[in-house]
């Protein structure tokens, strides 16, 4: 059995405890898409996770799903983060920044135009100041577009540390564009990027293996959700794909893998976690209806399924989620009218004993 309070390593940051923060978007960051002393303080409250991996962080304006969500793009955007960095820092925690494109995944409001692996628009819709609409038919990316992200991945990653990141999260997940790759309905290229498995996959580990050489691999780490059908997604292969992915993964020695469990898809994780020789970070849903965290969080490390579990919106209610778990509650509820935007809901949710 795993002790959840017990210290693990991950890379070359040692954690204090085996409970994560995973990472959310909460579309509190300024305008101009650095991050503000309310967003330093929205992290230093839930401090007491081991290990928090942020909101996601787009590495261009290209990139950027959603608009007023943050960008890390130039020096001045990376300082924004250092007072965030330092202020877990100082309440014992390490913080990656978690790094994504959301290539289709894209505002209409935004007035650049999206890239994705083809042309192939998702069936969703996205949340806009107008209410929800359809999101816009992709630019299928040249070889010079894929350059060219895979490039602004490793400027974002070195800014990140410069801003004192103890790592970045690479999001291969959640429909977004590592994921879109992966998907054979959203990935229709007759190129090297494209086809077969080992192309559908080699975007990833593209991206992956050049931000690793460029802060270290123990500061490394992927975000994937397998068999997830969010954004339109449908994998028609997963255990294939991703045993060919941690295949290709393995000899970078990264940090770890931060798996976003589908719901009711125990025995997929279970394959998947006998498949990664390193660490697994693990947002666990066992069954389909949800369960109080620290049964979650008990049955994942006690049966080594998981090296630490992390928790999303019970830790956007519960800013000392570790100490609730250490006496089985009891969970404030999180408010989904408050996840995005706006004043409450953010940094005022209540801990033990107030």
């Amino acid at each position: 059995m795993l002790d959840g309070f017990s210290p693990i390593v991950l890379g070359s940051a040692k954690l204090a405890n085996r409970f994560a923060l995973a990472p959310m978007t909460r579309n509190r960051v300024a305008t101009d898409g650095t991050a503000t002393p309310q967003v330093a303080e929205y992290y230093r409250q839930r401090a007491s996770a081991g290990l928090i991996v942020t909101e996601a962080i787009y590495p261009s304006r290209q990139a950027q799903s959603f608009l007023g969500t943050p960008l890390l793009t130039d020096d001045e955007q990376a300082a924004s983060w250092r007072q965030v960095t330092d202020a877990v820092h100082d309440a014992g925690a390490v913080i990656y920044a978690q790094l994504m494109h959301g290539g289709r995944v894209f505002s209409p409001d935004n007035d650049l135009t999206p890239v994705a692996p083809s042309a192939v628009r998702t069936p969703e819709q996205i949340f806009t100041p107008s209410g929800m609409r359809d999101m816009p038919v992709p630019r299928a990316m040249t070889e010079e577009d894929i350059r060219a992200t895979i490039d602004d991945f490793v400027r974002a990653a070195r800014l990140a540390v410069d801003a004192g990141f103890d790592g970045v999260e690479l999001h291969g997940a959640n429909g977004f564009l590592i994921q879109q790759f992966f998907c054979a309905k959203a990935n229709l290229r007759t190129d090297r990027w494209g086809g077969s498995i080992e192309n559908r996959i080699r975007f990833a580990v593209e991206v992956v293996a050049a931000v690793a050489e460029a802060i270290g691999p123990e500061r490394t780490a992927l975000r994937i959700s397998p068999a997830s059908p969010i954004m339109g997604i449908e994998e028609v292969d997963t255990e294939a794909l991703y045993r060919a992915l941690f295949s290709a993964l393995a000899p970078l020695g990264l940090a770890f893998v931060d798996l976003r469990e589908w719901p009711g898809r125990r025995r997929l994780t279970q394959e998947l976690r006998a498949l990664w020789p390193g660490k697994l970070v693990l947002n666990p849903h066992a069954q389909e209806t949800s369960r109080p965290p620290h049964v979650e969080a008990r049955e994942a490390l006690d049966s080594g399924l998981a090296d630490v579990v992390a928790f999303a919106e019970a830790f956007l209610a519960n800013p000392d989620l570790p100490r609730r778990i250490a006496q089985a509650g009891p969970y404030n509820e999180p408010d989904p009218a408050t996840f995005y935007g706006g004043t409450t809901g953010y940094t005022d949710y209540p801990f033990l004993g107030d």
